[in-house]
């Protein structure tokens, strides 16, 4: 009983913190412009968080992710971004061909 409580107890109070930044997000967002230097430094520093992760990812992935060889995760990569530049941006289209690209490239090594 003692361990529901302190699972409830942590799980609530993520709750709050959760909904409380998030609120206080939606009440200054009327008071940031898009143009600023705050929101391109903000914006800067969420693709360097989104590029690192993805770096993390590649390089040293956890889970069945780990099975994959890196070349074949790096292909997967680089064929996503080309397929995502070449179909105007289309992130289902990136996605999609990097999943394809992987899975196809782990299935032919075990082919061989």
């Amino acid at each position: 009983m003692e361990d529901a409580f302190e699972l409830w107890s942590v799980t609530a109070a993520c709750a709050v913190g959760h909904y409380f930044w998030r609120s206080l997000g939606v009440a200054l967002s009327g008071r940031v412009t898009v143009n600023s230097e705050l929101f391109n430094w903000v914006t800067c520093i969420a693709y360097a968080m989104i590029a690192g992760l993805v770096m993390r990812i590649m390089i040293f992935p956890a889970g069945m992710l780990a099975e994959s060889e890196l070349i074949d995760r790096l292909a997967a990569c680089v064929l996503a971004l080309a397929a995502f530049y070449a179909w105007r941006r289309n992130l289902f289209v990136g996605v999609s061909a990097g999943v394809v690209v992987l899975t196809l490239a782990s299935w032919a090594r075990t082919l061989g």
